[in-house]
């Protein structure tokens, strides 16, 4: 890069802070071709050390010749479902227009290209989140308010 770019302290301060108050793990910012990402790392160690691991072994308990019939009957990780609606962005989801108003969407509902499923706040900004396709909202994996990732599948629209 020939362009140069100053470093901006403030900047991460204030990303880490979102950090802090959005309970995210990690955030992106970009400007001007300058892109700035700060994450941290979440202590879970002894939130997993205290699971129970008992879901391995029954995992492997269960007859071989079962698990490929089961497979297709099994729900798919909606990260890699291609009707899966994601994030584009670090925020906080708002599932109605304002507080206490119904819902955009709840499942079941028929959708419009270009609908607003939700809103996700980022950095004090509310975006719109609308539908890249016309379908039947068949499953929404965030509730009101919950801290929203880059990516993050956020509701299932079939078409």
């Amino acid at each position: 890069m020939t362009q140069e770019t100053s470093f901006k302290g403030d900047l991460v301060r204030q990303l880490a802070e979102i950090l802090n108050d959005t309970h995210l793990t990690e955030i992106e910012y970009e400007v001007e071709g300058c892109r700035v990402r700060v994450a941290r790392q979440v202590q879970v160690a002894a939130t997993v050390a205290a699971a129970p691991q008992h879901a391995m072994p029954m995992a492997h308990s269960a007859p071989a010749p079962e698990a490929p019939q089961a497979a297709p009957a099994a729900p798919q990780d909606p990260a890699h479902d291609p009707d899966a609606v994601k994030s584009p962005m670090v925020g906080t989801a708002y599932m109605s227009p304002t507080p206490g108003s119904a819902a955009f969407v709840k499942e079941g509902d028929t959708v419009t290209e270009g609908q607003t499923l939700l809103i996700i706040e980022a950095m004090k900004v509310m975006n719109q989140i609308k539908s890249p396709r016309a379908g039947v909202v068949k499953k929404i994996f965030v509730k009101d308010t919950d801290p929203i990732e880059y990516g993050q599948p956020l509701i299932l629209v079939a078409s």
